[in-house]
């Protein structure tokens, strides 16, 4: 069955359960797939909480959690189609710190990503602009997409467009920037805001062995979907670390739950928008002839670019980093970290005079598309992470 977006109204959103709550290479064309080792994903604790501000320990303002389903949905009917951004609320300051801290995180663990911002930064200067952050979670007992939509919410994010993907049982749904996030100033996390892509597995459509593991994890969290955020700039699960049996029972039905499993709210991936770049490689097939190049590997599923239907959004991506984990039961193994993409947003048909010099973001593509996602989302997978480069 093909994947698929609905416009308007997500249908998960009508729930009432919806409460906010590498080996280097000395060749530079050689493909370089990097490893970082640490020895685990810490979970989430009350010592490691007690160590932060009250406003991060769940003693957040009333309204930060007063989004029900009836507000969102009616935010989603309303705001859909619009292109006019909301004006950013609460305190800017917290909302960088606050990705700037996941964004740390994931270079933490993504030598290739590291690697790769550092090489464009030296050919582009300091130009870069994250089109978007991607997240995973467990669509199951408020772990899943709200867990960590909630703090974007919060600071003045519009939830846009659903996306579903039946093969891989998984859905998705993007947030656009409030207003400021369209600044021309500034650069990475203290440029543009980035759009918010978060996705989670339908965990009621896998076997029953399967749920039993998910749900034995999402138990050991309890109410930690409340701290999705806070997990995810500090780098911890949840839930507790995971045995490797389960990691492997999780791999054979779904990559994604395994993925999900060790990584936890981890950023999946950060993008790149590569029309805002200002030398030669801000075309997306240069950028990639620079990528590969410099021997980095690239995601090859459905082909190295993915292109939207209307041939107006471009994308491309590399493989995942892995990382040594050290499981639960004393086995410590190669699993799959993240990755980065790169984005090329195309004038809509209605701009397409304006001088390229003369356009702004609101000029040229927005949102996301189906089929170029289900092939991102394979930059993770086991036969990309180990496929030998062309």
């Amino acid at each position: 069955m093909e994947a698929f977006a609905v416009r308007g109204v997500p249908t998960f959103l009508h729930s009432s359960s919806f409460l906010f709550r590498s080996p280097s290479s000395s060749s530079s064309s050689a493909t370089r797939r990097s490893r970082v080792s640490f020895s685990s994903i810490p979970s989430l604790s009350r010592a490691c909480l007690r160590r932060l501000h009250p406003f991060q320990q769940g003693t957040l303002p009333s309204r930060f959690i007063s989004y029900g389903n009836r507000n969102l949905c009616m935010a989603l009917q309303s705001d859909a189609s619009s292109v006019v951004e909301a004006p950013l609320k609460g305190n800017e300051l917290f909302l960088r710190t606050m990705i700037s801290g996941m964004e740390k995180v994931y270079l933490s663990r993504n030598p290739t990503a590291k690697a790769i911002l550092e090489l464009v930064r030296k050919d582009d200067g300091e130009h870069i602009c994250y089109d978007h952050f991607a997240f995973r979670t467990f669509g199951v007992d408020g772990h899943g997409i709200d867990s960590m939509a909630k703090i974007f919410l919060y600071f003045g994010y519009k939830p846009r467009e659903e996306l579903r993907f039946p093969a891989k049982k998984l859905r998705a749904l993007w947030f656009a920037p409030p207003s400021t996030g369209y600044s021309e100033n500034g650069t990475g996390v203290d440029g543009a805001l980035p759009r918010i892509f978060i996705s989670e597995l339908l965990v009621d459509q896998l076997s029953y062995e399967s749920q039993e593991v998910i749900r034995k994890y999402i138990k050991t969290s309890d109410s930690g979907y409340e701290h999705a955020a806070l997990a995810s700039t500090m780098g911890c699960l949840t839930w507790e670390k995971p045995l490797y049996s389960d990691y492997q029972l999780l791999s054979r039905e779904s990559e994604y739950a395994a993925w999900t499993l060790v990584n936890g709210y981890a950023l999946n991936h950060v993008t790149i928008s590569t029309h805002r770049l200002k030398s030669h490689i801000r075309k997306i097939d240069s950028f990639n002839q620079f990528i590969h190049a410099n021997g980095f590997k690239l995601n090859s599923e459905g082909g190295i670019l993915k292109v939207s239907s209307d041939g107006l959004l471009l994308q491309s991506s590399t493989v995942a980093d892995t990382t040594s984990f050290k499981f639960a039961d004393g086995v410590t193994e190669y699993v799959a970290c993240s990755y980065i993409e790169f984005a090329e947003r195309l004038l809509l048909p209605e701009y397409e005079n304006i001088p390229d010099e003369e356009a702004q973001e609101f000029h040229r593509r927005d949102g996301f598309e189906v089929g170029n996602a289900d092939k991102i989302f394979e930059s993770t997978s086991r036969d990309q992470v180990t496929r030998k480069a062309a």
